[in-house]
Formats: C-alpha cells, structure tokens, sequence
C-alpha cells in the first residue's frame, strides 16, 4: 500500500488561494487559524467580521466570504492568548475544531490555511496539519462495513501563504507520519472481533506487504509453551476458541547502511481484558478492547519507519497480541511458573497481564542484543499498562528509563522530542522500592507478578510494572555495573492512547520518530 492509502482523505496543496476558492468545481469553506497569512483581498473582510463579532476571539465562527465569482464560508477559530503552560497540541486542537465545524455546516471541500511555525512553536505547521487529520479519520469498521461513509472529505486542500515551494515537503512528511499513526487508530480503535489476534496479524501482513518491513507470525501453541511461557499463560484460555487464538508478530527493518543504532519496540496487545479469573467488576470491562493500543503504536512506528526507510538505523518491533478471556483453562492467581529467562514466577492478579505477555518477547530481544551485537540498541515496553498511570499524570504518557537509559538522559530527551511534536511525556523514576515489591515472598519463588489490588490503589502502581519487566527478563542484570549493560525504558501510554468513545491518538508515535527518526 501507498501512503495514500493511510489518509483518511486526499490532501492537496492549494498554490493560489483566491483562484482556488473561485473555480467552478471550487473549495467550498476556508478554515483559517489565527497566526497565518492570507492575500490582502480575503484580510479586509475577515478583519470587518471580526469588528462586528467581539466572539471570534474566543470561539469558533462561520460566516459567509464574498469573492468576485462565489460566496464561501470562513471558519475562523482563534488559538487564543497562549500562557507558559501551554503546548504545540494547541494548534492541534484549533485545526481539529475548525475541520468539526466545516463539517457542521455542510462543507465538501474545504481548504485549511496553515500556522506559520513560531519561535516558541517551530513545529506549529506540522502540528496543525496533523491535528486536522486526526480528527478526519474514520474508523475501520465504519470504512468497511459502510463504504458510502468512508471518508468525512473527499480531499481538503492545504495552503501556506509565501510558503508555497516548502508545501510538498512537509505534506510528504505529515503523510509519512500519517501513515504510521493512521495503522495505529485501526488496529487500537478495532473491536474485539475485528482486532482479535489472527485478524490484526492478518492486518499488519497486508500492511507490511510490500515495503522494507520483514513479518514473521507465531501462532504454534507449543512454541508459546516452549519459548514464551508467560505469554502462554494468558493466552490459555483465549487458545480454545479458534478466532481468539493469540499471536506474536516480529517486524524488522534493516537499513542499507550499517546501523548506528538498534530500536527495539516490545508492545502489548490485549486484544481484550476481561482480567481473567480476577474478573473485571463494577461495570469497569467497557473500553477494554483499548489494551492493545501498546502494540499498536509498535506498528504504527514501524509503519513510520518502512515510509521513511532511515539509512542507519535498524528497528524492531515486536507485536504480543493475546486476549486475557476467562473460562476453564485460565490462569489464576498462586500459579508458579517459569519465565523464558528462567526466573520463577508467582501470579499474584490474573488482571495484570500485560507484563506477562510481554516479558518472554523482551527477553528474547535481550538475548538478540547480546548474541548478536546489534549497535547501540535500546528496548522499549509500550504498554496501555495501568490505571495509576491515569491517575498520576492524566492524558501524557510516563517513560520510566533503568540505569543505562538514565545515565544517557534519554527521558529528558525523549521528552523534550515528545513536547516538540505534540506528543507529551512525563517522567517517573525507578527506585529500590519498586524491585523490592516484586520479589518473591515465599521460599522458592523469585519474582511475585503483581499483588492483588488495582494499580490505582497500590502505591507506586505504575513504576512496578517496569521493575517486573526488569526481574522476570535477567534485565536487571544489564544495568551499569554489569559487562553488558543495556538501555530499557518503559513506556506506560494508558493515559495518552485514548479511551471509547475518542478516537485513539497513536501516541507515542510522534515523540518516538522525533527520537529516533529524526521527523523534523
């Protein structure tokens, strides 16, 4: 597939606004953002517009616009007064509201006028055209079960005043990292039906068919058994019915150069959580179906990476797609079992089972990193992992970095690329604590899963999880002091990937490319 194919409407630049908005077959509504520039004719009346109506200011307004040939509609909608605590996401924001009211008021056609880039907002173009697209998309299910719904637009059209000559550059990269966001809507926003483990690596082979990305599926019970036996364990119940059967879908890119750094992404795929035998009560399971918005950033990053196909730097991406259903075969709580490093583990909550999903594919990237050398490489967890990463910090994504990570400043960096590009993070630290929480507690266990309260009423709850991934991985032996140290940052996106009925974001997507890809 093309990048095309990963819009939710053709994107067209627009060179001569004023032309443009009098051709017969015309663009239709003007979707203009303070901070930009439009030709001197179409300023005197949006100015007069504003003199009659104070509430432009503050709000969102429609109003008619006469031109020599048409009348069209203005959509004006003013970023407003920006405080120090503001962010890029505000022209997101604006784009996004501007798109929602032309569609509002029956426009087919529109052209948005883009942000110029500010000192404090060098990114504000890019930002703006994203938040626009975000809020065009359309669900999968909606785009096959009713194709005359498809799309909201047809095409918009795109104009940058005196910018013209830099449009098909940046329209490229939006649509490349498009691209990559657009797969993760589809795969994070899908039902559980549609987004059950055969049905998304059906998705992600179609996806990958044809690009750089090498795929590689497991669907081998006895594979699971013998190589991923925490995986395996979730999966249990799940593997009695056909259609929910899990899988674990390997993505690699290997640049044409030698690389100069290795991106290992391991994601979490719940396909759905219903908690397993510690079942989800209280009316709590709704939304479920968002748990696997981990593995979908996974691929929609490497969806960013086949479009790009950066020269040296080799990326991995690993997709541990399992539905944590309940029944007879399910694992329970006081189980012990042995992880694939080797490290005995006692289930603690059946409903933290996203670490376990995960952790046998993280030590199997470990083992990759030290058999065969790969350059520079740093592990990832993406996970929408747990409740207290709501409650601490909202709607951001927390990066939690061990040792080496740390040593390097990798939050603060991948922070700073996250704030560039709209896509926030906050950072936590790992302590002590949260290893001591997690080792065993009885004689012949070494690691205890998870206790048996919600994250949310566990102090530390979103930390832990990291220093689990650490403990049942061997991890934490590749910290600083070791031979063999390596970089692992847990990334905890419950927050930030969005909840039903929202649309899902595609974080950390963005702040990731920015990172590693070197977006903009």
């Amino acid at each position: 597939m093309g990048v095309e194919s990963y819009l939710p409407c053709d994107v067209v630049p627009v060179e001569n606004l004023t032309a443009s908005l009098n051709q017969t077959d015309r663009y239709d509504t003007l979707c203009v953002i303070d901070g930009t520039a439009l030709p001197k004719e179409l300023v005197r009346q949006i100015d007069e517009q504003q003199k009659f109506d104070a509430g432009i200011a503050s709000e969102v307004s429609c109003f008619p616009l006469q031109l020599e040939k048409n009348t069209v509609r203005v959509v004006y909608n003013c970023v407003g007064e920006l405080t120090d605590f503001d962010d890029v996401r505000r022209y997101a924001e604006a784009a996004a509201c501007a798109l929602r009211r032309a569609l509002k008021a029956g426009s087919k056609y529109p052209v948005l006028v883009l942000p110029f880039p500010t000192t404090r907002f060098p990114n504000a173009t890019i930002v703006a055209l994203l938040g626009a697209l975000h809020e065009l998309y359309v669900p999968l299910q909606l785009r096959e079960d009713v194709p005359a719904r498809s799309h909201r637009f047809s095409k918009i059209g795109v104009y940058f005043e005196s910018h013209a000559q830099k449009l098909p550059d940046l329209l490229r990269l939006v649509q490349t990292v498009e691209a990559g966001r657009f797969v993760a809507r589809d795969i994070g926003g899908g039902d559980p039906e549609r987004m059950a483990p055969p049905r998304v690596a059906d998705y992600v082979l179609h996806a990958f068919k044809s690009g750089p990305v090498k795929v590689t599926v497991i669907d081998d019970p006895r594979v699971f058994e013998r190589d991923y036996p925490l995986y395996q364990a979730v999966n249990r119940a799940a593997g009695t019915v056909e259609r929910h059967r899990g899988r674990i879908i390997f993505l690699e890119y290997k640049p044409p150069n030698p690389a100069r750094k290795t991106v290992v992404l391991v994601g979490k795929g719940v396909t759905y959580d219903t908690g397993g035998a510690d079942i989800k009560a209280g009316g709590i399971m709704a939304g479920m179906s968002r748990d696997k918005c981990g593995a979908a950033a996974v691929a929609g990053f490497m969806k960013v990476v086949e479009q790009r196909q950066p020269a040296d730097v080799h990326a991995i991406g690993v997709l541990c797609m399992v539905r944590n259903s309940v029944g007879e075969e399910c694992y329970v709580s006081d189980e012990m079992l042995t992880s694939r490093a080797g490290v005995r583990v006692r289930v603690g909550n059946t409903d933290a089972e996203g670490r376990m999903a995960m952790a046998d594919a993280l030590c199997q990237m470990k083992e990759r990193v030290l058999a065969e050398g790969l350059p520079d490489p740093h592990l990832y967890t993406i996970a929408t992992l747990t409740g207290h990463a709501v409650l601490a910090v909202g709607n951001s994504a927390i990066v939690m970095d061990n040792g080496p990570a740390r040593a390097v400043d990798h939050g603060l960096q991948l922070q700073r690329a996250g704030e560039a590009v709209g896509d926030p993070f906050e950072i936590s630290v790992l302590r002590r604590e949260d290893f001591d929480f997690h080792k065993g507690k009885c004689y012949g266990e070494d690691v205890l899963q998870a206790n048996n309260l919600p994250s949310s009423r566990t102090p530390r709850g979103h930390q832990g999880p990291a220093a689990f991934l650490m403990l049942a991985t061997g991890l934490d032996k590749c910290g600083l002091g070791s031979s063999h140290p390596i970089k692992y940052s847990h990334l905890d996106i419950a927050g930030s990937a969005g909840d039903v009925p929202h649309t899902p974001t595609g974080s950390p997507i963005l702040a990731l490319a920015q990172a590693h890809l070197d977006m903009v």
